[in-house]
């Protein structure tokens, strides 16, 4: 397991979810839900300065992939999210890697709803503990393959699949 602390970030159309793990990589815990701002994105600001306030070696943004694996809407605007962060990140270094986190929100109100916590205030806080469950998986996930999780952001776009006719 590398050390170093990590953000893990689930990016939603009104809030951004944001956990952060301790440097051992062992726990993910919840930090705040940022409001979104599509047009000053002062949401990634606030992202940016989170991970200089914590001295974070890494980033990792959820990736809502479709249930058949394949990129749908969602999973295009978290990629141009973590490709904005990627930007604002490049001169300190930090690397943002994309991580598939089918169903985390669902995962996240269910885990609400478990603890008693009632349905009119999950609102509030199930994007951070969305990114509590991204960040957790992938800190499991490196702990388990001895790798890096998911993929590593780069300046490409995926290609489509080619079709065989």
């Amino acid at each position: 397991m590398r050390p170093g602390r990590r953000l893990g970030i689930d990016v939603g159309e009104a809030r951004v979810g944001v956990a952060i793990c301790d440097p051992g990589g062992l726990l993910a815990t919840p930090v705040e839900s940022v409001p979104r701002d599509h047009e000053g994105q002062s949401d990634l600001d606030r992202i940016v300065a989170l991970a200089q306030e914590f001295e974070i070696c890494e980033i990792v943004v959820g990736l809502p992939l479709n249930l058949s694996g394949a990129q749908g809407p969602a999973a295009v605007k978290a990629r141009d999210y973590a490709r904005l962060l990627g930007k604002r990140l490049a001169s300190s270094g930090v690397p943002v890697r994309l991580l598939d986190e089918r169903l985390s929100t669902v995962d996240a109100h269910r885990a609400l709803r478990d603890s008693g916590r009632e349905t009119r205030g999950h609102r509030a806080v199930v994007d951070q503990v969305a990114a509590v469950l991204i960040l957790q998986s992938a800190l499991d996930q490196e702990r388990a393959t001895g790798a890096p999780p998911g993929e590593r952001l780069d300046s490409r776009k995926p290609r489509a699949p080619r079709r065989r006719t």
